[in-house]
């Protein structure tokens, strides 16, 4: 009984390996690994909470879970886009907290290979520090976060506090 439970995980695991949920910040395509992912819903009214930084747009409440919401556009300094029935938040789970990420649009789950993923160049300041890697899909590139660095200590502390 106990292999069996085993061999489903590892089989959940293997399903979910090099799986990416794409996205789009204006013409840009992101990734993030499918495991990562709770799920995605519509753009809903959000709470917003004083004293949190600018890109935390406040929380919203998921079936009586409280959970903060960061637009990620902001979080990479892009301008501010008025949301609309494309803009979606993706639920994610990093360092022990839910997270919604405001978006422009999913698009697709992609898989990408481990060898068609390549690191990202070495400029270490701005977005780049968010980029794990870079995935080569036929003649696009989509960037694959590194959602443990989309928050700090500082600011997880903070949004466990909210929730």
């Amino acid at each position: 009984m106990a292999g069996d439970l085993v061999q489903n995980e590892t089989f959940e695991e293997d399903a979910q390996k090099d799986k990416f949920l794409t996205f789009s910040l204006g013409s840009e395509f992101y990734g993030i690994e499918i495991k990562q992912v709770t799920e995605i819903i519509g753009i809903q009214a959000i709470t917003g909470v004083p004293e949190l930084p600018d890109y935390i747009k406040g929380i919203i409440n998921l079936r009586g879970k409280i959970i903060p919401v960061m637009d990620v556009r902001l979080r990479f300094k892009k301008s501010y886009r008025e949301y609309n029935d494309r803009t979606c938040i993706i639920v994610i789970d990093i360092q022990d907290i839910s997270i919604g990420l405001i978006v422009d649009s999913v698009s697709e789950v992609l898989s990408i290979p481990g060898e068609e993923i390549v690191p990202p160049p070495d400029v270490s300041k701005g977005v780049n520090r968010y980029i794990k890697g870079i995935g080569k899909v036929g003649t696009e590139v989509k960037l694959l976060l590194d959602c443990d660095k989309l928050l700090n200590d500082n600011e997880a502390d903070q949004l466990i506090q909210i929730q």
